[in-house]
């Protein structure tokens, strides 16, 4: 399932919120991290994990590259240290296709 863009804002979102918008449990997201170097959240008093919007953005291209194209964890961690920029345009133009696709596939519906 597609990543579900939030609607509003804010400068830090919780496990729960973040686990929401890629549709998946809260135990995989910590998982991640643990496993990912680039997810780096903010922990408060409580040790509540806070999540800012360049560790989404680092989520958005882990879930791609983990559940859209299949790679493992190894494969990711591999890519993400040796082409990250590479991985992250290549990120950038599928997720601007599938924007356009919608909006393309919307405008379709209201003729």
């Amino acid at each position: 399932m597609p990543y579900k863009e939030p609607k509003i804002e804010k400068l830090y979102y919780t496990i729960g919120e973040v686990a929401n918008m890629f549709n998946v449990n809260t135990s995989l997201i910590r998982f991640w991290e643990k496993n990912f170097d680039v997810i780096k959240p903010h922990k408060n008093k409580k040790g509540n994990r806070l999540f800012t919007k360049e560790d989404i953005e680092n989520l958005k291209l882990i879930h791609h590259l983990v559940k859209e194209q299949g790679l493992t964890l190894a494969g990711a961690q591999k890519k993400l240290q040796e082409n990250k920029e590479g991985a992250v345009d290549n990120f950038q133009i599928i997720d601007s296709l599938q924007k356009i696709k919608a909006m393309l596939l919307e405008i379709k519906e209201e003729l």
